[in-house]
């Protein structure tokens, strides 16, 4: 358990965040095969075996030959499904962006949102679909109970608002109680003493100005330092004791010096983070910690280095979806809308609109949606960054990971987290305000990145393609991706491309098929795909349930991560290495070229091969034999496998 949190944590911080990663080359460790209980099925007698990989470091070309072999991330976790062992076998899905025909319901969710925009939407009519939505388990306040679009518009402003402040609220008392924490075990306040819980609150706004400075107006207060001031001085500590604990904070102090404002102004020192991520200023005031806001950061909504795109609309026309500018300001009739183009980083705001995405769309705890599994999940990233060039080979936004922003009205509504690759966009994950659920954010922004694609193949002629994820057949709430047409699947045995019409007639028989043995381009076969109003009609069966669309890959959360990552190599004797998968391509297997990664050395295993011992030789050997197979021939020899 040990080892296994010690280079996950070594791995993330080389690896997360969105930072360049200055060794340039792709380093991962091998975890091997594991068997955890299905994330798709959420069955706990029903298992999901894969095989896993954690990358330190990634280059983009060495994710999409992985991506090309099957391969998915989460987070810096790679992983690999072994498609006869697991219960739910999933295949790569792609749609080369340029042959995409959008179908009649891909068109109606453009044009809804393009009556939103412009304030023409029945919101009469939406009482229905979101009515609908909450048959099927979703959440959709307030909005149903609207007649016009101007009060819809209103009371969704107010709603999100409220929420957004109660979420920081909380988030804000926790990383208070935190640092107090800190403090009792750094000998600042006492240890062996219960202090009370902070609790953060609004400042009414007859009071907001009182305390505050020019272009500042007064948000939230927290008075937890009288509330420890008193704690401590009913634990009748003596003197010297006090003392002692007290240098730590400002030298020799007598234990009356230990009051509210000093107690204010230690827990406010340590609020910097928080500050930076919420862009409020945080300081201690009188014993009172308060929270600031500015007439300039209520302004500054793009960090330095972030790609905007300016105030568009979206429209419809002649079946092609695109997204149209528009010039100058709209008029109070209509909404403004933004979509922004951000590295990988974290974000507050991103962060709460995850959090209440997971709780009412999902129906997580909240343990489960804590700010670390966030981030391992959709913020840390072993890809290295490659900035954009001139000659055409690397488009304006460079590769790597990115979070997709869209904004109405300056609110946040949905974020895609996307990695962009030289060959294609690979849609990770998609998280959206369940307020807005009638805008079907899902379709709307997976058309958006098809869209993305298209326009920056100007800038980059090979990025071609749009990435889904997985396609698991057996899971009625993953065949939504299908629908966007013509795509193809991957097959698990030979790598190769098959057009999803052949695939589907295999698949409505078996979960798991060889599908190139049965591609018509492959092998002759005269089978023909199914009528195309059949197919059509299936497509739009897919999408009838509109919490099926919004996220791409499983959530893994942050315990079952550990316990996957921690444990024992599964390989059984029956089934090891001898006999080797299956369901990969029957390759060569010599270990003598494996890039190995030593001690911050990368050198080829015939060079180090006599430097181990007899046993330790053959044990390393069946690994790399192992990771080989999985990750093919080319891939072992310019990724360093990670010995240390």
């Amino acid at each position: 358990m040990a080892e296994a949190n010690k280079m996950r944590s070594e791995a993330s911080t080389s690896g997360s965040g969105g930072n360049d990663n200055s060794s340039g080359g792709s380093v991962v460790i091998d975890f091997g095969r594991r068997k955890s209980s299905c994330g798709y099925c959420k069955s706990g007698s029903r298992t999901s075996v894969s095989h896993g990989l954690w990358a330190q470091s990634l280059t983009v070309d060495d994710y999409q030959a992985l991506l090309d072999r099957g391969w998915r991330r989460s987070g810096s976790f790679l992983y690999k499904p072994e498609m006869e062992k697991t219960c739910c076998p999933s295949y790569t899905i792609r749609l080369k962006a340029s042959d995409f025909i959008p179908s009649k319901e891909q068109i109606r969710v453009s044009k809804r949102m393009q009556r939103f925009l412009d304030g023409q939407l029945d919101v009469k009519r939406s009482d229905k679909l979101l009515d609908e939505q909450n048959s099927c388990g979703g959440s959709c306040s307030n909005a149903n109970n609207l007649s016009t679009r101007s009060a819809a518009k209103e009371s969704l402003g107010a709603d999100y608002e409220d929420h957004k402040a109660d979420q920081y609220m909380h988030y804000a008392s926790q990383k208070i109680d935190n640092i107090v924490q800190s403090c009792m075990k750094n000998g600042e306040f006492l240890y062996d003493i219960q202090l009370p819980k902070a609790s953060v609150k609004k400042v009414a706004p007859a009071k907001r100005k009182l305390q505050a400075k020019e272009l500042e107006d007064l948000v939230y207060s927290c008075n937890i330092a009288f509330q420890i001031a008193a704690t401590l001085r009913k634990s009748k500590v003596d003197v010297e004791h006090t003392k002692s604990l007290e240098r730590g904070v400002g030298g020799n102090r007598h234990s009356t010096e230990l009051s509210p404002k000093l107690i204010a102004e230690i827990l406010a020192s340590q609020l910097k983070e928080l500050a930076k991520s919420s862009g409020l200023s945080i300081r201690a005031c009188n014993g009172h910690i308060n929270f600031y806001s500015t007439t300039k950061q209520a302004h500054s909504v793009e960090e330095s280095g972030n790609t905007k795109i300016s105030t568009q609309s979206f429209t419809a026309s002649g079946g092609n979806c695109c997204l149209k500018k528009t010039g100058g300001q709209p008029n109070g009739q209509k909404s403004t809308f933004e979509i922004r183009l951000k590295r990988s980083s974290f974000d507050y705001e991103e962060y709460s609109l995850y959090r209440k995405y997971q709780l009412r769309v999902h129906n997580d705890t909240p343990d489960q949606v804590s700010e670390n599994s966030y981030k391992r999940f959709l913020v840390d990233t072993p890809l290295v960054y490659v900035p954009p060039s001139s000659d055409g080979a690397i488009p304006p936004s460079g590769f790597g990971s990115f979070h997709q922003q869209y904004v109405i009205d300056g609110k946040l509504i949905a974020v895609g987290v996307i990695d962009i690759l030289p060959k294609c966009v690979s849609s990770k994950y998609l998280f959206w305000d369940p307020d807005f659920a009638f805008l079907s954010l899902g379709k709307f922004s997976a058309l958006e990145e098809i869209r993305w694609v298209r326009e920056n193949q100007v800038h980059c002629p090979r990025l071609q393609y749009y990435y889904l994820g997985y396609y698991i057949h057996s899971c009625s709430k993953m065949r939504y991706k299908a629908a966007y047409r013509p795509s193809e699947l991957l097959c698990p045995l030979r790598y190769q491309w098959v057009p999803y019409d052949v695939a589907k007639i295999l698949l409505d028989r078996r979960k798991y098929v060889v599908l190139s043995d049965f591609d018509p381009s492959q092998n002759g076969d005269s089978s023909s795909p199914p009528p195309t109003n059949v197919t059509d009609n299936y497509m739009e069966e897919q999408h009838d349930d509109p919490f099926q669309e919004g996220s791409i890959d499983v959530y893994v959360n942050d315990d079952e991560e550990m316990t996957e990552l921690d444990s024992e190599d599964s390989d059984d004797e029956s089934d090891s290495e001898s006999n080797g998968p299956t369901t990969v391509e029957s390759e060569d297997v010599d270990a003598s070229n494996i890039l190995i990664g030593l001690k911050g050395a990368h050198l080829r295993y015939k060079d180090l091969r006599q430097a181990f011992e007899s046993s330790q030789r053959k044990f390393i050997e069946t690994q790399l034999h192992r990771y080989q197979r999985v990750v093919g021939k080319e891939l072992s020899e310019r990724m360093a496998y990670s010995l240390g």
